[in-house]
């Protein structure tokens, strides 16, 4: 889903962002420093990922700096036309969009038709009801830095494999959402992610300009920095050079279409060149350039997350190898996105997926500045299938959350409530890493040798699981 790196513990228990973290098979490895990357060692660790460990049928990706710009496609884009992937292929960007929606935000501030602390009741119908904590009100830069305290969905979402999950909803089911949320803290304490907040700015800015959000974001900010390929709705142009999207399991995906009311969360396409030229202007601005007022802006004020990392307006901080990477993800049902760039070496990089396998912010960081090394994927082991069988069971992480196993063909797939099944993979006997979120299950017995619990190992906490059914 967008922006699902808080996968399953983040659905469970309200956390955000995990996928500043590592991948399946352990931490990040962090060394003092990294040789520019060849092609060829960007080619590598494609390789890896398309053909190896298959977490991506063809992957995009692209370095620069102020000067110069490198586009390193892999694999297959799989559309109709069976188009070669290169810079121009448009891929969906998922919660990518969230930058260009608080970018949108303060342009609209350096033109003085919002400010950063209105209300955002301010620009919402009467009838609307807007939460409060502690007689606090949710600002509009509390919508960007996810400091809102709104919940990461509205109640009740549900997200499935088979379904376009945000495509029926309308605006009236957006104000329902907002007005029956409660702040989990006091707006502007802490960030924890948000889909529906971002979703409620970007319908915000567009009522306040009497404009739709996509016309906004075409002239405010495609416009301004030639960005021909960044879109909501495709062109007939973009629709001949899309990427076809792909489940986790490889099989083909559903397109995304999310409606005005959600939009500013992740409704936009783009292209790797197309990124590549809105990085330079919000991350390396020239200051008489177009919006370079409205780029400063978003990096002036840092606010905490939950899990001990930042947020600035729009933008997610990875801060480690005495570098601090300025990024943001993105995903959607059968596409995944990453876009970075390193304050310390003043580079960046782009990789764009055909594939919802999440686990590729590894890639960005490393490309951007090598210090950041790729994960080291674990190999699959072969386990019976009559133990995968004993595994199979619903399992209570939470009252209100619990983990469904189920074995299939040699196979062992979770779901978690609310989200999409995935893949587990065997370690060992029984112990199961996924490739979509640094996350491992470790399956315990009771004293009669049967199945009775697991252990959820994430964000460097372990859960015990009992099994319920």
């Amino acid at each position: 889903m967008i922006g699902r790196r808080d996968f399953l513990v983040g659905a469970a228990l309200g956390g955000a962002a995990a996928a500043l973290t590592a991948a399946a098979s352990g931490l990040f490895i962090e060394t003092a420093g990294g040789a520019p990357l060849s092609t060829d060692d960007i080619l590598t660790a494609l390789r890896e990922r398309v053909d190896t460990t298959r977490q991506s049928v063809g992957i995009v990706a692209a370095t620069f700096d102020a000067n110069t710009q490198r586009i390193v496609p892999y694999g297959e884009s799989d559309s109709k036309n069976n188009r070669a992937l290169d810079g121009d292929t448009v891929f969906e960007i998922g919660s990518i969009t969230k930058v260009f929606t608080a970018l949108l935000l303060a342009e609209m501030v350096t033109r003085g038709e919002v400010a950063l602390d209105d209300p955002v009741s301010k620009y919402l119908p009467d009838r609307v009801r807007v939460p409060e904590s502690r007689g606090k009100q949710i600002a509009l830069w509390h919508l960007a830095s996810h400091t809102s305290g709104l919940p990461r969905e509205p109640a009740g979402f549900v997200f499935r494999d088979d379904i376009d999950p945000y495509a029926a909803f309308t605006t009236d089911q957006l104000y329902s959402a907002v007005a029956n949320s409660y702040p989990q803290y006091e707006p502007g304490s802490i960030s924890t992610y948000s889909n529906l907040g971002f979703g409620l700015l970007g319908h915000v800015l567009a009522l306040r300009a009497n404009a739709s959000y996509e016309e906004l974001i075409i002239s405010r900010i495609c416009d301004p920095l030639n960005l021909a390929d960044t879109r909501a709705s495709l062109t007939p142009s973009m629709q001949e050079r899309l990427a076809q999207g792909h489940r986790a399991d490889l099989k083909p995906a559903m397109n995304w279409d999310l409606p005005p009311a959600i939009a500013g969360a992740g409704a936009l396409r783009s292209t790797a060149n197309d990124l590549v030229r809105f990085m330079r202007a919000t991350c390396l601005p020239d200051p008489q350039g177009q919006l370079s007022k409205a780029a400063a802006l978003l990096l002036e004020t840092r606010r905490p997350h939950i899990f001990g990392n930042s947020y600035y307006l729009g933008w997610q901080v990875r801060k480690a190898n005495g570098d601090e990477i300025i990024r943001h993800g993105g995903a959607t049902g059968g596409y995944c996105g990453h876009v970075g760039f390193s304050t310390k070496l003043k580079s960046g990089a782009i990789v764009l997926s055909n594939t919802a396998i999440y686990m590729i912010d590894d890639l960005g960081f490393h490309l951007a500045n090598p210090a950041f090394n790729v994960a080291d994927y674990l190999p699959k082991v072969t386990v019976d299938q009559g133990v995968l069988a004993s595994y199979g069971g619903v399992y209570e992480l939470t009252p209100t959350f619990s983990i469904t196993i189920r074995a299939a063909d040699g196979h062992l797939f979770g779901r978690g409530t609310g989200q999409s099944e995935f893949e587990l993979f065997a370690e060992s006997e029984n112990r199961f890493f996924l490739r979509i979120v640094d996350a491992q299950v470790t399956f315990l017995h009771n004293k009669d040798e049967l199945v009775d619990r697991l252990v959820w190992h994430q964000n460097g906490r372990d859960q015990y699981c009992p099994r319920i059914n």
